[in-house]
């Protein structure tokens, strides 16, 4: 970091406070990712679009925060990243409560783009000054607390979205980032100021940032929009996907021959940031085909409205609170790699659990598997976020957080897009194999057949009763395997952790 902008880490009520705002920063933008979920079918009806019109409330804030988060290293060194942070928070407060005003979709979908654009790096310079708060030593406790909030904000979105949807109007669930946008900023501002940063000479690489808008764009788009559209019987997201692959492929050869990138690739020749990369994209997206098919699956199979779907994925957060700042302390005296191991395993015996449901679960048996996933998720992302920044210094470590923020969104974007069709294709075909056990040769048929008609049912209704239990059985089936697939990916990724080399605290790894 430019030597103008050296923080000095903070002490007593001073610490307590620059922690509460910065989690709190990022708390509030991570948990925008999700909020607004569960109030789109209101929001559609009241602007008469059609639901999947609605989506891009979702894909416009995805998209325009997936291209600017790489850019936070580059922006934090221009600006200075209090300064950034600041900019940030603040300018995404102001979308926020425009995104609630909003008099017509076209403008809700205009806010969003502002908000993701401006909030981006809301989120790895929250952790890259949380570091810096904290003293060497206790940087563990700061990354804990940290990574706890990533964690716990998308599983509570739906349920604090389902709530203001359900008792007061969608628009609260942009509103309410107002005060806390508010506190935030004047907090951050109070206690580091806003030191300006040494000037710099590099010109922007317009060239780099074009192909990031247009790769980026056209590849979170074809995910949303994919499945909708039938994926490549498409002629859109063939397009789409084509325009995607090349752009990513130039932009890579591009940044990488470029003396001054917008993103910085060379990190990713330090192992342990290589490393961490990897499982945290493709941890984050095991971890969202868990929470985006959990509370699908109880809505539409069991159903559990919004609101008490939320509630059952919220115990998630339960655990992840104590085990979060736990994990951190300790993480400067026990072996990173060993709590992700740790982590990594409890997970995929949260999704081991999840894979042995049935469609009579009860809610203590729904919640005790998102407990222990809780604690598995605490365990995954802190000692990841450790191993990540450990060999990164000064301006490094916003560029690489901006960097890793951006593969864990990516993560998540691929495994919802994947999840959500595999669940239903997946369905479809448990659907057909279900079916062809229907027939009067089968003792189990032959035994309810006689049943219903004791019961003075008619072959019509004796029919649709079957329909209802085999759909049941099929999507409870998809959902099972989803869940251990899940699973199989956080398992093969223990390996890959052990690549790391230690020490892990801040820049001292082996390179």
């Amino acid at each position: 970091m430019a030597a103008s902008e050296q923080l000095e880490p903070l002490q007593g009520y001073k610490l307590v406070l620059g922690t509460l705002a910065l989690a709190l920063g990022s708390f509030m933008n991570v948990l925008d990712m999700s909020i607004a979920n569960v109030a789109l079918s209101t929001i559609a009806g009241d602007f008469a679009v059609s639901p999947t019109q609605g989506t891009w409330v979702i894909t416009s804030y995805a998209v325009s925060e997936a291209i600017f988060l790489p850019l936070t290293g580059f922006l934090s060194k221009r600006i200075g990243e209090v300064r950034q942070f600041l900019f940030a928070t603040i300018l995404f407060t102001l979308a926020s409560v425009l995104c609630g005003l909003a008099p017509s979709f076209q403008f809700l979908v205009i806010a969003r783009i502002l908000q993701g654009v401006v909030g981006a790096s809301m989120i790895p310079l929250s952790q890259a000054l949380l570091m810096k708060s904290f003293p060497a030593a206790k940087q563990g406790m700061a990354l804990g607390i940290w990574a706890t909030t990533t964690v716990v904000a998308p599983v509570l979105g739906p349920l604090i979205g389902g709530w203001l949807t359900d008792n007061l109007v969608w628009r609260w669930a942009f509103y309410i980032n107002l005060p806390f946008g508010i506190l935030v900023a004047y907090l951050v501002y109070s206690l580091f100021g806003a030191p300006k940063p040494e000037p710099s000479k590099e010109k922007i690489d317009l060239i780099g940032v074009g192909l990031l808008v247009a790769a980026v764009s056209s590849m979170q788009i074809a995910l949303d929009k994919g499945s909708e559209l039938d994926w490549l019987s498409s002629p859109f997201i063939t397009t789409l996907a084509i325009v995607s692959f090349v752009s990513w492929i130039a932009f890579v050869l591009w940044e990488l021959g470029e003396e001054h990138p917008i993103v910085d690739l060379r990190l990713f020749k330090l192992v342990n940031f290589r490393m961490s990369a990897m499982c945290l994209g493709l941890g984050s997206f095991a971890f969202y085909i868990y929470i985006v098919i959990g509370p699908l699956w109880l809505q539409t199979q069991l159903g559990y409205t919004a609101f008490n779907a939320g509630k059952v994925m919220a115990i998630t957060g339960a655990l992840a609170l104590i085990c979060g700042p736990l994990f951190g302390a300790n993480i400067q005296r026990v072996d990173a790699r060993i709590i992700a191991t740790i982590g990594f395993i409890t997970m995929a015996i949260g999704c081991w659990m999840a894979s042995e449901f049935t469609t009579g679960v009860d809610e203590k048996t729904l919640m005790l598997a998102r407990v222990i996933m809780g604690a598995g998720i605490a365990g995954f992302f802190i000692p990841m976020s450790a191993i990540s920044v450990s060999q990164l210094k000064g301006n490094q470590i916003a560029s690489g957080n901006g960097i890793s923020n951006f593969l864990r969104n990516l993560g998540a974007s691929v495994g919802t897009a994947v999840a959500t069709t595999l669940w239903q294709d997946n369905a479809i075909r448990q659907h057909e194999n279900l079916v062809s056990n229907v027939e009067l040769a089968n003792p189990a048929y032959q035994q309810f057949s006689d049943q219903a008609i004791q019961l003075g049912m008619t072959e019509i209704q004796k029919n649709a009763l079957i329909e209802n239990l085999v759909s049941s059985q099929a999507y409870m089936l998809s959902t099972n395997q989803l869940m251990l697939f899940a699973a199989f990916i956080l398992l093969a990724l223990i390996p890959l952790i052990w690549l790391a080399k230690p020490p892990f605290g801040s820049g001292g790894g082996g390179h």
